[in-house]
């Protein structure tokens, strides 16, 4: 197998490896064909859409968190497109009803609100309910769904039985990057809480934050919980990784332009934490560098940040053989998730390309961004 030459590779840019995203494909794949289940692309994490045609021989569809998700998904890959969002808007579904397979609604006050119009439009659309189980194993509140006062999902003592006349399907979404031992926890309160109303559906969505691609994920572990729903209740059961596709599949690319600091130990790269990987602040986390290891570890220590005016605008400490100096590349690891999705041109920083290397093409620019594309999402 070639190995990329990053020294070819513009900065910044973000490169996914369709080798590596064939791998977690494959695996996600095997597990629809061991189970029967449905797997699903969600595009909140990862929208490449130069990979969808790819991705679209593997999984069954995509699903989308907006009316703009939505239409990408059906526009690029096709196949299933399923919906979710805590509120819709009245302007925007019907739209909504004639891209999407599966609609999910936040509360039953939201199904009652669209059910007349999606039953009179003549399309087939099978609506689903989210629900809380008032449940989840998520320590950082800024990503647990089911903390206290969650306006994500309807609590079982907001369920009537009357409100849910016409609902075909369940979802819960309570993980995020977890390992399959979370799911059945999760699923059994689940079965304590809405087994009454499982009995009456045709499918469940066990929503995302499945790390079912990572080299320690149980899949035996999924497998058995799939298995399990599917046998008790005769149910159609979906799973909505995100990050699960892009997981360890791309790279961001990145140059030094200057080491400066009171004692040389601060590096400036032409990509910046706050605007090409918020998650780093947000989660917050340490992108991995191929060559570095954590401070103190190597010869020379550096502090990594990027060309904004924020001062937190800083990716971590790193430690290196070699003294750094400017025009050397630096690789950051897993920047196919949570990077294109969430990125930003704050202070008119440019947006890094996209770039797909394929054993077939090797280096293929997909996407190069410049002051028009600024200037287009300012008045």
């Amino acid at each position: 197998m070639k190995q990329i030459d990053f020294s070819q590779i513009p900065t910044p840019s973000y490169v996914v490896e369709e080798r590596l995203l064939k791998r977690n494909l494959s695996l996600l794949k095997s597990i629809m064909d061991q189970t029967g289940c449905k797997i699903l692309l969600a595009q909140k994490a990862f929208s490449m859409f130069y990979y969808y045609s790819l991705i679209g021989t593997y999984l069954a569809g995509t699903t989308a968190s907006s009316l703009f998700e939505a239409k990408l998904g059906k526009e690029e890959m096709g196949g299933e497109v399923h919906i979710f969002n805590p509120a819709y808007q009245e302007s925007e579904m019907e739209e909504i009803i004639s891209l999407c397979d599966h609609i999910v609604f936040n509360t039953p006050k939201q199904w009652l609100k669209y059910k007349e119009v999606i039953q009179k439009s003549g399309k087939k659309v099978s609506c689903g309910l989210r629900v809380n189980p008032q449940y989840s194993e998520i320590e950082v509140e800024l990503y647990n769904p089911c903390a206290k006062g969650s306006r994500l999902g309807t609590i079982l003592d907001n369920i009537k039985e009357e409100d849910l006349e016409g609902l075909e399907g369940l979802h819960f979404h309570t993980m995020c990057e977890q390992n399959s031992d979370v799911l059945v926890r999760t699923l059994k309160v689940v079965e304590e809480k809405f087994s009454f109303l499982l009995k009456r559906m045709k499918w469940i969505n066990f929503g995302g934050g499945h790390h079912i691609t990572r080299e320690d994920y149980d899949v035996e572990g999924l497998i058995s919980s799939i298995l399990h729903i599917k046998e008790t209740y005769g149910v159609e059961v979906y799973l909505e990784p995100g990050e699960a596709i892009g997981l360890n599949t791309g790279y961001l690319v990145t140059k030094v332009l200057d080491v400066c600091g009171e004692h040389g130990e601060c590096v400036i790269l032409d990509t910046s934490a706050e605007c090409h990987m918020p998650d780093v602040l947000e989660m917050p986390y340490r992108p991995e560098i191929i060559g570095a290891s954590k401070a103190g570890e190597k010869a020379y220590t550096y502090r990594l940040g990027g060309p904004t005016c924020l001062a937190g605008d800083v990716v971590g400490e790193y430690s290196f053989d070699e003294p750094l100096k400017e025009g050397d590349i630096l690789v950051f690891c897993d920047m196919s998730h949570y990077s294109m999705v969430k990125n930003n041109t704050f202070n008119g920083i440019n947006l890094p390309s996209i770039i797909a290397y394929t054993e077939k093409e090797g280096i293929v620019i997909v996407k190069q961004f410049g002051y028009e594309d600024f200037k287009m999402r300012l008045s």
